[in-house]
């Protein structure tokens, strides 16, 4: 993830954060700009549009001080702060590798960038260019949206390392998103890479699809 305001003004961030915010070395496992399509990847949500998508997912990022936030997780602990009931965000990170172990409530589709991006229209334009990831689940291959830039809003509390400020900001989002159909019950392992420039992610999820009675507990 990248954004131009607050820390992650650092020089941009794979919420990522570049997953979606990040700045580092993904190492290996980058794929291609988009994931290339396979018979035996999981079809496609039809899921939110490209404002909804990328307003939603960045101020769900933002809305955690920087001790709970779910970008700045090493364990999963803090993946279900404030999810909504019709989809379930992932976060990136900020450069570093991080392996997290999240349940997910069942029934519900899971959205999350490989590298993104909040600034100017010009930034996001070069940023683009030079954008590629992948993602795999229980080791398939899962196809990716490009999202070239989008006027979208982000609210964000005090202290959170996103956006590192209290209030809206407003900025063109970008980058290359994955939306997915609810998953099966049981475990799953899902893999995000994505870099742009300078800028790199690599998440690794333990997935846990639980019951509707789980969701009872989502903050």
């Amino acid at each position: 993830m990248k954004i131009k305001v607050g820390r992650a003004a650092l020089t941009a961030v794979v919420l990522s954060v570049s997953v979606g915010c990040g700045a580092g070395t993904a190492g290996p496992g980058t794929g291609e700009r988009t994931a290339a399509p396979s018979s035996a990847s999981p079809p496609a949500a039809r899921g939110l549009s490209s404002r909804d998508l990328q307003s939603r997912w960045w101020t769900w990022a933002a809305s955690e001080p920087e001790r709970t936030n779910p970008v700045v997780d090493q364990d999963g602990s803090a993946c279900a702060r404030n999810q909504a009931k019709d989809v379930w965000f992932l976060a990136g990170s900020f450069g570093d590798r991080v392996k997290r172990t999240c349940t997910v409530p069942d029934g519900v589709p899971l959205a999350f960038p490989l590298v993104n991006l909040v600034a100017d229209p010009s930034s996001c334009e070069g940023f683009m260019s030079a954008a590629k990831g992948s993602a795999t689940l229980d080791g398939k291959r899962i196809d990716s949206e490009e999202h070239p830039g989008e006027r979208i809003s982000v609210l964000g509390v005090a202290d959170n390392p996103v956006t590192g400020t209290d209030g809206r900001t407003f900025g063109t989002g970008c980058g290359l998103w994955v939306q997915l159909p609810p998953l099966e019950p049981g475990p799953h392992v899902l893999t995000i890479r994505g870099e742009s420039g300078d800028l790199a992610v690599a998440v690794d999820y333990s997935l846990d699809v639980g019951t509707a009675s789980q969701a009872s507990s989502w903050a």
